[in-house]
């Protein structure tokens, strides 16, 4: 049964734990300010906690808290929680820290399971888990930390610490919640004059291509299938979990930028625009789909910002007086699982990098995906940047099980429309999928490009074009420009191959996805530069 909220502030108080009042009708807090700190040091420390644990020697002699797991165990986890004070929390972006030790602990069965130090928020919104990156094995004190963003809708928080689903033995110490960023003020829907789009067409059509492509290849897209604009990857490959490395990164830029001079060329002769999507900016780390992601270091290492910001500036210098250069699209899916103290969430390294720019080329668009990942509901606690001549975008794969089933892990076949997820996903449910970006459009009157979509050519039935179909349909409803992706990148997505997953040859005529894609390119009108 829960725990009146007196009796815990009463108990943390006696425990020697320092925990913040509810806000209420307060002013929201500001940065810095302590939600939720302990150090174990009082006998009476674990009073508040619930579950199992036990006080043992801490960190420079003091206490800490101790869990243990063993084989035997009847239960999936050894975990204790306390619950936070959310009205002081709502919209804020917390900074949650503990000095973490461990002996032994097995390799965990998931990603997610393992060491905990996790958030459980409760929101009409939806459930989030939000957890630090711990490792297994057995190593001394060392700082585990993440930054999640507590949606403003939050009805309850609760913080978890533990071991789950593996056995082995864990000390916490020096446990604090803290706020990074408060919420955010509220922003205003610019003043009269018509929505900033940052071209003159009736719509933006096209595909992301890879940054092997040929000119034979763009003159297919852009020339006999119509596209107006392509999506161009400034990507980097490695194998997942490993980090990128600033050392060679301008070796690696220099030689990525020379491959999109040389498609600007082309998409000029064949009437495209290009977005350049900064696909692994410094920093990051590799993803499960093989290439440098825009995590990791990105906010966690000062230097890695100061980089990406002046990649930026040489790319605004390079191609400020390009015409084909429609937008700079300043990082693909952004992850800011944990923000350092001494580093800039997404919003403020994507004004520092956009008013870098801005310097050097006015005239460009500049485009902004949400964190975490660029889905359509992160736009629900995303706030425009204080620069002119922006356009958000979102990429959607939703439902992921559907879009990406036979990959990452996702053997259950999934058919649309159909049942998904434990759902029923058709037209409607796309919709409301999506109205937060629909939200976002009319709160504060900016221009939405959907810079990814796509589902994988093998799913059941042809479904993967009847989805298509559909959210395509819903992007064109709200007047919002969009890449498919992709064009001869991976054959998992190509539209001119078949729904066979066996057959990795381009298909002898045109698929059912391709003819989608080209009736909708055949409305296109070209640039004229």
């Amino acid at each position: 049964m829960p725990m009146a909220r007196w009796p815990l502030l009463l108990l943390c108080a006696l425990s020697g734990t320092r925990y913040a009042m509810p806000a209420g009708a307060a002013a929201p807090p500001e940065r810095g300010a302590v939600i939720f700190q302990t150090d174990f040091e009082s006998p009476d420390a674990l009073r508040p906690w619930r579950g199992e644990a036990r006080l043992d020697a801490g960190l420079s002699g003091g206490r800490a808290m101790y869990v243990e797991r063993d084989a035997a165990s009847k239960t999936p986890a050894a975990m204790v929680s306390i619950p936070l004070p959310a009205d002081s929390m709502r919209g804020c972006r917390v900074y949650v820290s503990a000095m973490v030790k461990a002996q032994d602990v097995s390799a965990p069965p998931r990603s997610w399971n393992g060491i905990k130090l996790m958030l459980a928020i409760e929101a009409p919104s939806g459930r989030r888990w939000p957890q630090a990156e711990i490792s297994a094995g057995t190593f001394d004190w060392r700082k585990a930390a993440m930054s999640p963003l507590i949606p403003p809708d939050a009805t309850a928080v609760t913080l978890f610490l533990g071991l789950e689903q593996v056995t082995g033995r864990a000390w916490f110490d020096d446990v604090k919640v803290t706020v990074s960023r408060p919420p955010p003020a509220p922003a205003t829907r610019p003043a009269g004059g018509p929505m900033y789009r940052g071209h003159e067409l009736p719509r933006l059509r096209g595909a992301m291509v890879s940054p092997n492509i040929d000119d034979a290849g763009l003159r297919v897209l852009g020339e006999q299938w119509n596209a107006n604009v392509i999506r161009w990857q400034l990507i980097r490959h490695a194998r997942p979990g490993e980090p990128g490395t600033l050392h060679d990164y301008d070796e690696w830029l220099e030689k990525e930028l020379a491959k999109l001079d040389a498609a600007a060329a082309s998409c000029r002769k064949y009437g495209m625009y290009i977005v350049v999507d900064l696909h692994s900016p410094p920093g990051g780390k590799a993803t499960a789909s093989w290439y440098i992601g825009s995590d990791h270091k990105l906010f966690t290492d000062r230097a890695c910002q100061d980089k990406f910001v002046d990649v930026w500036k040489r790319i605004a210098l390079r191609y400020r007086d390009n015409p084909v250069i429609w937008g700079y699209d300043l990082a693909n899916e952004p992850v800011e699982t944990l923000v350092e103290e001494d580093c800039d969430d997404w919003h403020a390294l994507a004004t520092r990098a956009a008013r870098a720019i801005r310097q050097i080329d006015p005239r460009r668009t500049i485009i902004v995906e949400p964190p975490d990942w660029g889905g359509p509901a992160a736009l629900s606690t995303f706030h425009p940047i204080d620069v002119p001549n922006v356009v958000y975008s979102v990429h959607m794969y939703i439902p992921f099980h559907f879009t990406h089933q036979g990959i990452h892990g996702i053997d259950k076949p999934a058919v649309y429309p159909g049942m998904i997820d434990n759902r029923v996903w058709d037209r409607s449910a796309l919709e409301e999928a999506l109205r937060p970006v629909v939200e976002f459009q009319k709160r504060y009157g900016v221009h939405i490009y959907i810079g990814e979509f796509s589902a994988i050519r093998w799913a059941p039935d042809n479904s993967a074009c009847r989805y298509l179909k559909d959210v395509i349909d819903i992007f064109e409803s709200q007047g919002w420009d969009w890449t498919y992706h992709a064009f001869r990148e991976w054959h998992g997505w190509s539209v001119e191959h078949t729904e066979d997953r066996d057959d990795n040859k381009p298909a002898t005529r045109p698929t059912d996805r391709q003819k989608l894609l080209r009736e909708w390119f055949s409305r296109n009108r070209k640039p004229s530069w």
